[in-house]
């Protein structure tokens, strides 16, 4: 008898759905193609962040390997590979990882958005954005912004080739860290408004 056909005589019996006690082969595959894509999140992740995260050697040494294969079939099979370890992990932290370091980007592409907003709204209309400026942001030096803002404007009026742009990526940098001195205050009153209520 081939070994491929199901007979309902050698214990596989029918739920009452129809279906039987194992999951179907389209089921298996697609939880093959998560873990799958799992390994392509896990290793577009940087090395800084692999390296702290808890997992076996296996899986670590096939990331690696993956890393260091440069043809497109050889990476084609490294991750199925990797898909076919992380089969035998706990991946749940392994999807918490992922998904705080993409969190993260985002966080930090939409801080430089609005760090670009900033500079631009400064340089078209200083008077109003500089109020604005200093309303949300009181702890900044406004001499030194005021500065920064002179410079960048007296850089963007020369012509093309004499522009060097140091004024422009100063505002910048000092827009950047005034953003990123506000979100630390807000996470530490955040923690210490959570220790409060309990």
């Amino acid at each position: 008898m081939n070994s491929n056909h199901l007979d309902h005589d050698e214990g596989f019996t029918p739920n009452e759905d129809g279906g039987y006690g194992r999951p179907s082969k389209s089921a298996l595959k697609r939880a093959s193609h998560e873990l799958q894509d799992l390994g392509e999140q896990l290793v577009a992740m940087p090395d800084s962040w692999l390296k702290d995260l808890d997992m076996p050697e296996r899986l670590r040494d096939a990331l690696d390997g993956y890393k260091t294969t440069r043809s497109f079939e050889g990476k084609r099979r490294q991750m199925q590979y990797i898909g076919k370890v992380l089969r035998l992990v706990e991946v749940e932290a392994l999807r918490e990882a992922v998904a705080a370091f993409q969190l993260g980007q985002a966080k930090d592409s939409l801080s430089l958005h609005e760090a670009e907003r900033w500079r631009a709204e400064l340089l078209a209309d200083e008077k109003a954005a500089l109020t604005r400026w200093v309303e949300s942001f009181p702890d900044s030096d406004v001499q030194q912004l005021r500065t920064l803002i002179r410079n960048a404007k007296k850089d963007a009026a020369l012509a093309p080739e004499k522009r060097n742009g140091r004024g422009y990526r100063e505002l910048f940098q000092f827009i950047k860290r005034g953003l990123k001195s506000q979100t630390t205050q807000e996470d530490v009153a955040d923690d210490s408004f959570d220790e409060d209520e309990s």
